[in-house]
């Protein structure tokens, strides 16, 4: 599928919550014909206070996003990085939902983009666990500073074109695998296929 074009994105947030929480980090990589295009990544201006296990997990203080720039002017620019391309994030479900919902507040609509999830390959592929992290390690994709949104996109599109070299990924387009027992996303893209899935563990 890599001659298709492709926009790889990741949100760092404040939180879980994509209707009260904001993306205090964005980044995006455009590829084009199986190479990365261009690349746009920054810290978003976020007036709250984060909370200790943010700063923890990502690294970004709250002076780091006093200094961000403005919410209006990173969406838009990130929605220039969108086009019509097929969006690729690893746990979509998280980033599209803070795409959706903070596009509806800044600009009154959402994206109609087709998108596919490389963390529902992975559990439909292999054994638990799934993160970024471990899928970069299974298939020996360096991954520096993981939480942080540019190496994270970097990463994710690696594992993407890796899941496709072994096996074409086409079928995956506009599908989001949920964990069973948790239920399906509070919301998802129209047009979504919705799979309920159970984690899949190597045996002993």
């Amino acid at each position: 599928m890599l001659q298709q074009n492709y926009t790889v994105i990741d949100f760092e947030t404040s939180g879980l919550d994509p209707n009260k929480d904001r993306v205090i980090e964005m980044a995006a990589i455009r590829c084009v014909n199986g190479e990365i295009a261009s690349e746009f990544s920054t810290l978003v201006r976020y007036d709250g206070k984060l909370s200790a296990k943010i700063t923890e997990l990502t690294g970004i203080t709250d002076e780091m996003t006093a200094a961000g720039m403005d919410e209006d002017t990173a969406f838009r620019i990130l929605n220039r990085m969108l086009g019509d391309h097929i969006l690729i994030a690893h746990n979509a479900a998280f980033d599209l939902g803070f795409l959706h919902h903070s596009l509806k507040r800044i600009a009154g609509r959402s994206f109609n983009n087709r998108f596919i999830d490389t963390l529902t390959i992975s559990r439909d592929r292999h054994a638990y666990p799934h993160t970024l992290k471990d899928m970069s390690d299974r298939y020996g994709i360096p991954l520096v500073g993981g939480h942080r949104a540019l190496n994270d996109v970097i990463a994710c599109w690696e594992l993407f074109r890796k899941l496709d070299a072994e096996k074409p990924v086409h079928e995956y387009v506009n599908r989001l695998g949920y964990l069973k027992k948790y239920g399906p996303p509070a919301w998802s893209p129209p047009g979504t296929e919705l799979v309920p899935v159970e984690l899949k563990y190597a045996p002993r």
